[in-house]
């Protein structure tokens, strides 16, 4: 057998370098466009037709539905859109993933790319030296596309040749002269390779490169084609898993839509195949299914011509040569074009079920009952993780749930103060002490989320950005602590006897009313940080002089009531400290302001 294990070996680089570069070609571009693409994800949550032409326009920018899929999921994961909506993202996606297959077929075959892409690389390095972080990450995205299709082109040279190795594909070539049954196969055949090699861009072409040269039929590469739609449906699955419930969702709806999809195709499967011959053919571009038969005609009556064929020894001008080159293109014109029929028809068709769709997954997969739920991370999650700048947005929604399960701290220390029961404090102190070990757990998850996110490509305005979360975060945490820290001071007050009369109880509700409008002028900021208004800001520096000027008017007062004799000396003290760590809080609060005014400086540059 002439194909080694050498040649395996190549073939399986050759496909590692096509998935490279599709890989440094996404993120240099999710890197250039940095905020911007992510504002016109936002834009997804409008309605199906604008979400199935963001899914179109991101999937083509990005070279890869898994990956914007599971963007989507984690969006949907991240509450930024809802599950009807994704929905229609996802349609589009599958449209959007045929660029892809446009570009391999059109320029794949048509352009000889060994001509462009040491040029391009050429261009591109010099890039990656500029000062600029825009332009270095337009060097990558050029890189990208030149290893995209230098892999491309050593898969062309890789792929085994099935006549030559009967032995290795024998079981193959019996199951492709099934009938219906191989079509079938097929489907299979190509919803393992894509789930194994992540990439059905990747399934295309090797199946593009095997049709093209006449080792299968054109109906069963568009078998193929079939099974890695379900396929790519692997990557945003596996993302979802340690998802929320409607993250799982969205994933299942992928999986659907596409399992539908192969469905109803495979009712029409030999008219729809020729159907897309037909379109071919129309279009000028010639009849897709010639070339198998030309090929197995020119091995067994010209053996020789073959072999020089595929050897690449045949002279530029040779008769054959330029007959099967043609013939190539019209079979990759024709794949493309059933590729891309089958995704516009299931699209044009599954747009109008988005309702029964979202019915459907809702029963596929049930939401737990919201106690099972409620102190877990909501947006965000360790296994999606698909593109550092997109990522961002999910650490910032799960702060602003992190801000609120803090300030309902705030409320649980103010209630604790007025309660007199024994039992009651002990229960209610148990609580306060259980939301205080969730915001330590918080911190640190969202931490640590937000490193990956910075290990990852990250623009200059990213890396900053993740910084100032990383600080808020940490702040925030601080209130926590001051909450769980009035809860102790009760607990020692309790264990002196100490009693606190109503003019003590009054003055720690004022500050305890201070603390609170700070906390949620906090929240006003993070909930919308790309659009922080100088007048919140100012807001916010007067609640915490507010804050002060109270802390102060209290601590002097305090000296005179203790003179006076209003309450015992050690009821002040307990007083006092509580009335500090509330000052604390305000401290706290305005330390994430500040960071949240550097951001909007920096977006205003």
């Amino acid at each position: 057998m002439s194909y080694s294990l050498l040649d395996l070996l190549c073939l399986l680089g050759s496909v590692a370098l096509f998935l490279y570069g599709m890989k440094v070609m996404s993120e240099g571009l999710q890197k250039a466009a940095g905020d911007r693409l992510r504002g016109i994800l936002s834009a997804m949550t409008r309605n199906r037709w604008t979400g199935m032409l963001t899914g179109i326009l991101i999937t083509a920018l990005i070279q890869s539905s898994s990956a914007s899929t599971v963007m989507v999921v984690s969006f949907v994961n991240a509450g930024l859109m809802t599950l009807a909506q994704s929905m229609a993202v996802i349609f589009g996606a599958n449209v959007g993933t045929t660029f892809t297959a446009w570009i391999i077929a059109l320029f794949g075959f048509k352009v000889d790319t060994s001509l462009m892409i040491l040029p391009i690389i050429a261009c591109s390095v010099p890039l990656l030296f500029a000062k600029s972080g825009k332009r270095k990450s337009m060097g990558e995205f050029l890189i990208g596309f030149a290893f995209m299709f230098m892999g491309l082109g050593m898969i062309s040279d890789y792929v085994p040749d099935l006549q030559s190795n009967p032995e290795m594909f024998a079981f193959l070539e019996h199951y492709a002269s099934m009938g219906f049954i191989s079509v079938l196969v097929f489907i299979v055949v190509g919803m393992v390779l894509t789930a194994i090699i992540q990439s059905s861009a990747a399934t295309f072409a090797i199946v593009l490169i095997m049709c093209t040269k006449g080792w299968i039929s054109f109906d069963i590469a568009c078998a193929v084609v079939l099974g890695s739609n379900i396929g790519t449906t692997v990557t945003p699955l596996l993302a979802s898993m340690s998802g929320n419930v409607a993250a799982k969702r969205a994933s299942m709806g992928h999986l659907l839509f596409n399992t539908l999809g192969i469905l109803w195709t495979l009712v029409v499967f030999y008219p729809f195949c020729r159907l897309n011959v037909m379109i071919t053919e129309w279009l000028g571009q010639g009849d897709p299914t010639e070339i198998f038969t030309y090929v197995n005609n020119l091995e067994a009556n010209d053996p020789q011509t073959y072999n020089a064929l595929f050897a690449n020894t045949l002279p530029s001008g040779h008769p054959v040569l330029q007959k099967v080159a043609a013939m190539q293109f019209s079979v990759s014109f024709g794949l493309s074009m059933f590729h891309t029929v089958f995704n516009l028809v299931n699209v044009m068709i599954m747009i109008w079920l988005t309702g029964l769709y979202v019915k459907i997954v809702e029963r596929l997969v049930p939401a737990k009952h919201k106690e099972d739920e409620e102190f877990q991370l909501k947006f965000i999650s360790g296994g999606l993780m698909s593109a550092s700048e997109l990522n961002i947005a999910q650490a910032e929604k799960e702060i602003v749930v992190y801000a609120q399960r803090v300030q309902r701290m705030i409320g649980m220390a103010q209630a604790i103060v007025h309660v007199k029961d024994r039992e009651e404090f002990t229960r209610q102190f148990s609580r306060l002490e259980k939301y205080e070990e969730i915001s330590d757990r918080m911190e640190i998850e969202i931490a640590r989320y937000l490193n990956r996110c910075s290990e990852g490509r990250l623009s200059n305005e990213g890396k900053h950005r993740i910084a100032s979360m990383l600080r808020i975060v940490s702040e925030i945490e601080s209130v926590a602590d001051c909450c769980y820290g009035v809860g102790k001071i009760l607990i020692r007050r309790n264990e002196s006897g100490s009693e606190f009369n109503a003019e003590i109880y009054h003055n720690i509700d004022s500050m305890f009313i201070a603390v609170e409008a700070a906390m949620t002028n906090e929240l006003l900021l993070l909930r919308d940080t790309e659009n922080i208004s100088e007048a919140d800001i100012i807001t916010s520096y007067n609640r915490e002089r507010e804050i002060n000027n109270l802390r102060n008017q209290l601590r002097a007062a305090n000296v005179e009531n203790i003179n006076e004799h209003h309450y015992e000396y050690q009821a002040g003290i307990y007083y006092m400290d509580i009335v500090g760590s509330l000052e604390k809080i305000g401290d706290y609060i305005i330390n994430v302001v500040d960071e949240l005014r550097g951001l909007m400086r920096s977006n205003n540059v």
